[in-house]
């Protein structure tokens, strides 16, 4: 497709991302409004670790709304 060395591997990154990102586990709470993921889940780590975001923040924020 004449797509750059340097492009392609941003692209795989992004898929592979996202692809581990569908594998995570949520654990909902006693609530049922709200949901907790494990802080050693291999996905989020390799999730945070392929788009360079903070592990912590990303786990807040995919269950939190607001």
């Amino acid at each position: 497709l004449g797509v750059k060395d340097s492009h392609q591997m941003t692209i795989f990154r992004i898929i592979a991302a996202i692809l581990h990102l569908g594998n995570l586990e949520f654990q909902a709470e006693r609530d049922g409004d709200s949901c907790s993921i494990s802080s050693e889940d291999d996905h989020l780590n390799n999730f945070c670790s392929l788009l360079g975001v903070e592990h912590s923040q990303m786990q807040h924020w995919l269950c939190h709304q607001k």
